[in-house]
């Protein structure tokens, strides 16, 4: 049984631009939007293949799409693609960073400054750089802004100082943007996400930082005993940069099964 379509009003003209939409949570990020009446701009880091596979799910709904291979961390390669995306696509209305790099599971007394500063700076400044360059469009359609973070910056998960650091930083920055910002109709919202299922979860799995003892744990402490999926965060992502959340700005939704309250 097909889904109804659930409209927003701002999506009738311009894109949503994704960035990191070859991914895991990105690609359905992507696909749900695609559901909900927008068309989709998204970025890739290395995997071309997967990236065209999005933006077919993408054209299946029935709305244009377009891949594009970007270096998040060069800023004149993001201003070149949000500026391509809106000529392309007549403006931007929303705008997600979904992009991330692996997270290594490490004690802090185990973590060499040089893989901190490397996962940190990717992670912040690849963010920064995606937003910064996407709110001059956001400003002429009163967009929406919002950005993957993580519960682990209300409660500390043991070895997740990868995670937790960057993510601490780009809340700070969509608050920002929410609090600068309002005045021009921008909202902004990040989203916590929880141990899912899908996209870094096989990585971590095949790397040996997420085992059987890190997942049941995971279990027992999230409220609802089980693991989340790439659909429920894409699905809150669609809710906050919807009609249905236009008085919602500066705020972080935790869907985590309830771990970080």
């Amino acid at each position: 049984m097909n889904e109804p379509a659930r409209m927003t009003a701002r999506f009738a003209t311009g894109t949503a631009i994704v960035a990191g939409g070859s991914g895991g949570i990105g690609a359905e990020i992507c696909r749900v939007l695609a559901r909900a009446g927008t068309d989709v701009a998204l970025t890739y880091h290395k995997n071309r293949d997967r990236a065209e596979a999005v933006a077919a799910s993408v054209r299946a709904e029935g709305r244009r799409a377009e891949a594009v291979q970007v270096d998040l961390t060069d800023d004149k390669a993001v201003a070149r693609f949000v500026a391509g995306a809106a000529t392309a696509f007549g403006g931007i209305h929303t705008a997600i960073y979904a992009a991330g790099p692996y997270i290594n599971m490490r004690h802090i007394s185990r973590l060499e400054p040089s893989l901190f500063r490397d996962t940190v700076g990717t992670d912040v400044f690849g963010c920064y750089h995606f937003l910064h360059a996407a709110l001059p469009h956001l400003r002429q359609s009163r967009g929406v802004a919002a950005a993957l973070a993580t519960p682990a910056v209300r409660r500390y998960a043991v070895k997740d100082v990868l995670s937790a650091a960057p993510k601490a930083a780009i809340e700070a920055v969509i608050k920002g943007i929410a609090a600068e910002e309002g005045r021009f109709g921008i909202r902004a919202n990040c989203i916590g996400v929880g141990v899912i299922e899908d996209g870094m979860y096989h990585a971590l799995l095949a790397t040996g930082d997420f085992d059987d003892r890190f997942l049941q744990v995971t279990r027992d402490t999230v409220a609802l005993r089980r693991l989340g999926s790439a659909r429920e965060i894409a699905d809150a992502v669609e809710f906050l940069v919807s009609d249905r959340a236009t008085y919602i700005t500066g705020q972080t939704l935790m869907v985590d099964g309830g771990f970080a309250m």
